[in-house]
């Protein structure tokens, strides 16, 4: 018979992780030129996977796509990179239907039409499973199992050279503590990843280490950084603050002293760096931030660190994902709850929703959470005129002084929007009544040129200067 579709590979390669979901795509190329194509995915191993969707139309000379789903595994898959037991089987018909909706036809439908089509004559085609990714060469090089390694660099030509200089790092290590290591090395060495200082390091000791971070690009700073070397690290700030610089220079990767500090753990030289000025969401060539980075790593403490001094959970990475996208596919549960707590605390805020609030204050929730322009939940509360949220807010510790990327106190906001009680409450909570917005604007001045007399008279009687302006 012949061929119906074709197959993108033979053979479907599945990062393998430990108890984490895996998944793969397969993609299928319709070769007729008039009429769809069914087609339905059986597995050898239904334990094991799932398959979404099991089942569909494809139109002529159209494509199709459909994930493989390694349900979590508990143990090491018994023989990798193949698997001669795990393995699929495609099968493919031309579909004829008198419905004009053919391509909304159910899925149930299509798998009837497979089991009820006495005479159907298919195409079948045999696709292969193939188990890869770091976590098996990692594996594999521990075990010294060089043919392993070999054939999972040969399915996978970029798993080398895509990984981060700390990754790189960690297996040049595993290889030269390995039974075999001349022969890891040199595996490593071909696929791109530079093991010289590696031979280097097991003779001279720390004398490598520091060619090795030349390497890389780094400077002292991330040198500092990666050693949580809290002097090093506040004598480079403070160069910073006398004679100008940046705390931001980029090592080969792209990657700032901060990144490091957040990969590595370092929670006293994140927050160390981050207030000498560096800059909290810098991104990597990759398009990493150093809070992407440490939701990527599962590390609750840095991720609500970075979150408190204002890093940005919405920026995305090249392919279009943000740090909840990366905790929600590693796993990493209580990663995913912070983060989105802190825009749910934005959310509940900006409705004045006091019960929901308190409930989330009372979990643990961040209330310093910051959105894309640097609003905190004060921020909106405040320009809603949800008095009670401003007052709950206040007594949980915030600060009245938090701006905006504008530079806007609550109390600018909340005379933008008008609201003559909760701009009592702030004053009365101490909040700087001549605050100066980045382009010089104080309430005061906001409250003339909106024409809230009433608000601009009670912030002059109060004591604010009557000559604040823009200049």
């Amino acid at each position: 018979m012949e061929r119906l579709v074709e197959l993108s590979e033979q053979e479907v390669q599945i990062d393998f992780q430990l108890n984490c979901k895996c998944r793969a795509n397969v993609h299928l190329r319709s070769l007729s030129t008039t009429t769809p194509i069914a087609f339905k995915v059986q597995t050898s191993s239904p334990n094991k996977f799932l398959v979404n969707p099991p089942n569909g139309l494809i139109p002529p000379l159209s494509y199709a796509t459909f994930q493989i789903i390694l349900k979590p595994q508990t143990q090491l898959p018994s023989s990798f990179p193949r698997s001669p037991s795990d393995r699929f089987l495609i099968k493919t018909a031309k579909f004829h239907s008198s419905s004009e909706s053919v391509y909304i036809i159910q899925s149930e439908t299509i798998n009837s039409w497979f089991n009820s089509e006495a005479q159907l004559v298919t195409y079948d085609l045999k696709l292969k499973v193939a188990y890869v990714g770091v976590f098996l060469l990692r594996h594999a090089i521990t075990l010294s199992d060089t043919d392993a390694v070999k054939n999972i660099i040969k399915r996978q030509k970029s798993i080398v050279t895509d990984l981060s200089s700390d990754d790189s790092e960690s297996l040049v290590r595993l290889a030269t503590e390995s039974s075999n290591s001349g022969k890891l090395i040199e595996l490593l060495s071909q696929a791109g990843l530079k093991t010289n200082n590696a031979r280097q390091k097991l003779d001279n000791g720390d004398v490598v280490e520091e060619s090795k971070w030349v390497f890389k690009g780094w400077t002292d700073l991330h040198v500092a950084a990666a050693f949580n070397r809290m002097d090093e690290v506040s004598s480079w700030i403070k160069e910073v603050c006398e004679k100008g610089g940046s705390l931001d220079h980029r090592d080969r990767d792209g990657q700032t002293a901060l990144h490091v500090a957040a990969n590595k753990g370092n929670v006293e030289c994140v927050k160390m760096l981050i207030e000498g000025g560096a800059d909290k969401n810098a991104k990597c060539n990759d398009g990493w931030t150093a809070l992407y980075t440490a939701a990527a790593n599962g590390n609750c403490q840095i991720v609500e660190l970075l979150m408190e001094l204002g890093a940005d959970p919405m920026i995305s990475t090249e392919d279009g994902r943000t740090a909840v996208d990366i905790a929600q596919d590693k796993g990493h549960k209580e990663v995913v709850k912070i983060l989105e707590q802190g825009d749910m605390v934005l959310t509940t805020a900006r409705r004045g929703e006091v019960n929901n609030l308190k409930q989330l204050l009372q979990r643990g929730a961040n209330p310093n959470y910051k959105d894309q322009y640097g609003l905190t939940a004060l921020h909106a509360s405040a320009i809603k005129g949800h008095k009670d949220i401003v007052s709950m807010l206040i007594e949980s510790g915030m600060d009245l002084e938090c701006h905006d990327k504008e530079n806007h106190t609550a109390l600018h906001l909340a005379v933008e929007g008008g609201n003559f009680e909760t701009v009592e409450l702030l004053v009365n909570k101490g909040a700087n009544i001549n605050a100066m917005s980045m382009k010089g604007a104080t309430p005061t001045y906001m409250a003339k040129a909106m024409g809230y007399d009433n608000i601009s008279h009670f912030l002059l009687n109060r004591g604010a200067s009557s000559s604040s302006s823009l200049s």
